[in-house]
């Protein structure tokens, strides 16, 4: 077996194991739900992060802007 045919298959079988532990998860209630919770804190959580990342990180840039010489 080749490198590649065994890297094929490894995809292969990684793919099946997560769309089972997926179909898995979204079929029982419990699990369901602490997904969603999940989700819900991530996106609630990143979001207002980024935005503060790149607020810095204009405030930064913009500061720099104006101190280098013959702009």
């Amino acid at each position: 077996m080749s490198e590649r045919h065994a890297e094929n298959v490894a995809n292969l079988l990684i793919g099946a194991a997560a769309l089972g532990a997926a179909v898995y998860v979204l079929k029982t209630p419990a699990l369901r739900r602490m997904l969603w919770g999940l989700t819900r804190n991530a996106l609630t959580a990143a979001g207002p992060a980024w935005v503060m990342a790149e607020t810095r990180r204009g405030w930064a840039d913009g500061a720099d802007s104006h101190q280098q010489p013959g702009i």
